[in-house]
């Protein structure tokens, strides 16, 4: 359920703003239209919006800045106390993709941004048939993350990144549960979501699912 990184979240909570700007060379490609991609998941989103993973804040500040009524789920307390310095007016609470507090207002729209890798598959396709059975009606989920188009490509990126001395890129591809597009496509269309994708740099593709 992704709490295995907590420590590494703990950490990065600091310094995970200048490493989204790009400071980081190893990331700079992972995190490049950062404000774009933030842009477009806020501008697809509608009515009451769930988002996990909040982090530091950036989505939910882009979000909150729309319009949007957001509440937001977060492991780490480190960035829960980080997100909540920034936006003090945002509800948060504890948790994750699959164990969060129940609402009892509707949830239109679930986002997320650089989160949802941290599931494996099998964990990702029990949490989206829990947010299948969320919306009362229609409903939209709104992901943007890092994907691979095959575990092939996976592996020339990793590689990719060696050549490059991006060690710790190439070891977090390895460590983390980096998924691929066709993989994403059929949990989702299995839940009951018909599924588009959009490519918004080398590493991180636009996820909109939108309950049949």
């Amino acid at each position: 359920m992704g709490r295995e990184f907590l420590g590494v979240f703990d950490e990065w909570a600091d310094s995970y703003d200048e490493s989204v700007a790009g400071v980081d060379p190893q990331y700079k490609a992972v995190f490049a239209n950062y404000d774009v991609i933030l842009s477009e998941v806020s501008k697809c989103a509608f009515g009451n919006v769930l988002e996990f993973g909040v982090g530091t804040g950036n989505l939910s500040k882009k979000l909150m800045e729309s319009g949007y009524r957001v509440t937001g789920i977060e492991p780490s307390q480190s960035m829960l106390k980080k997100a909540t310095e920034k936006l003090p007016d945002l509800p948060l609470y504890e948790g994750d993709f699959i164990n969060f507090p129940e609402f009892s207002k509707p949830i239109h729209t679930i986002v997320s941004t650089y989160a949802f890798h941290h599931l494996t598959n099998k964990e990702k396709y029990a949490a989206v048939q829990h947010f299948a059975r969320l919306f009362s009606s229609a409903g939209k989920i709104v992901f943007a993350d890092t994907a691979f188009e095959s575990n092939e490509h996976k592996e020339v990126m990793i590689k990719r990144a060696y050549e490059q001395g991006f060690t710790d890129l190439a070891e977090d591809l390895q460590r983390e549960y980096y998924t691929t597009v066709g993989e994403l496509q059929r949990i989702f269309t299995a839940n009951g979501f018909h599924v588009k994708f959009e490519q918004m740099n080398d590493f991180v593709w636009l996820i909109i699912a939108v309950k049949k």
